[in-house]
């Protein structure tokens, strides 16, 4: 049964229940107390009888005056209610046409500001949020299948390249052997990422929290960062370090301290610098970690956290990498209850700042 039809019903069942109780008590006034007082006395008998009215009189005039008004109180209800319930019609109709390619679709508003508009602005808020939840799906199944693909085919040439030389009798070629494992690494890190991030989205990584010295994992990741920088010339300093401790997972936040570092290497122009500070500020342990590479346009640093993305293609192909780093790096900060920030002046300097909450003394 429609709303409509229940709401008539009960109107309906309302208006019988009040023309009942008008009877009932039309008949005790006109009936039931004139035979009363003509019984016990108290007035003459013309004057009870000028009052008095009999059960069929009190029947017709509720049947006469109020069958009318039920039916003209059913028939306005009914209206009323139509009218009213038109705007859930509509909402209905609109919702149903609604599909995973038209959920960028506003559903129309009546502007009256009612229950049911607030509810057509709620629904639209929750088919913008599921329309960017599924262009972000699109987007990483996009970015995924290309960082994919781009090692096997490596692979595959290298295989093809192998038998080839095999049927011909050449001798096999041991670097092949080796770039086939590069690429298989760096396949495997490409799961590994998605992996922890999946796993990450559905709650299912769990942090071992215990009390660290922030302070001395910054010196240990510097020191890992002078080794990454060998190769390219670049410089890194560590300007202060003051003493932190904090409550969180010692591996996560090692891992968060070389995907920084490696990225602040890697982004880097040859013979740069970057430059590493641990301070305190308020009740938080304020990390920077600074480098001289190319930048990021101010249009693409709100990207920056997104999977598998890379700012600038051309040059990205020749830095190793699946564009996973920063992502894990925010999951990690946020895990802990910090922040991390992204600051980008292209050709000048590029700064991530990460905050994290200091322990209370026990």
């Amino acid at each position: 049964m429609t709303i409509r039809a229940r709401l008539t019903f009960w109107y309906a069942g309302i208006m019988f229940a009040s023309l009942v109780a008008m009877g009932a008590l039309s008949y005790r006034h006109f009936v039931t107390i004139p035979a009363h007082r003509a019984k016990h006395g108290g007035e003459s008998a013309d004057e009870v009888a000028d009052m008095a009215m009999d059960f069929r009189e009190v029947a017709q005039i509720v049947l006469w005056s109020g069958a009318p008004a039920l039916l003209l109180a059913l028939g306005g209800g009914w209206w009323l209610t139509r009218k009213a319930l038109a705007p859930v019609a509509a909402l209905t109709q609109a919702a149903g046409r609604i599909n995973e390619q038209s959920l960028h679709q506003q559903l129309p508003r009546s502007g009256n500001g009612d229950e049911l508009d607030q509810l057509t602005e709620v629904f639209n808020g929750m088919t913008a949020r599921l329309d960017g939840s599924f262009q972000r799906v699109r987007q990483f199944t996009l970015h995924a299948s290309h960082e994919l693909k781009t090692p096997l085919t490596v692979i595959r040439g290298e295989l093809e390249s192998a038998l080839r030389e095999e049927k011909s009798g050449a001798p096999p070629h041991p670097g092949r052997l080796l770039s086939q494992i590069d690429e298989i690494d760096r396949l495997t890190r490409i799961v590994d990422g998605l992996t922890l991030l999946t796993k990450a989205d559905a709650g299912q990584v769990a942090l071992h929290r215990e009390p660290v010295q922030l302070d001395e994992l910054v010196r240990e990741s510097y020191a890992d960062a002078n080794i990454l920088a060998q190769p390219s010339g670049v410089r890194v300093s560590l300007s202060d370090c003051q003493p932190a401790a904090i409550l969180g997972d010692r591996h996560r936040l090692r891992q968060l301290l070389l995907n920084l570092n490696d990225n602040a290497v890697k982004y880097n122009q040859p013979g740069g610098t970057v430059a590493i500070s641990l301070t305190r500020a308020g009740a938080a342990a304020e990390l920077r970690i600074a480098n001289t590479g190319p930048g990021l346009a101010a249009e693409l640093q709100p990207r920056v956290f997104e999977r598998f993305f890379r700012g600038d293609a051309s040059h990205n192909r020749a830095v190793e990498g699946c564009g996973l780093g920063l992502s894990i790096a925010q999951w990690i900060v946020h895990a802990h209850g910090g922040t991390i920030q992204f600051v980008s002046q292209p050709n000048q300097l590029t700064t991530v700042t990460v905050r994290l909450p200091i322990a209370r003394p026990a």
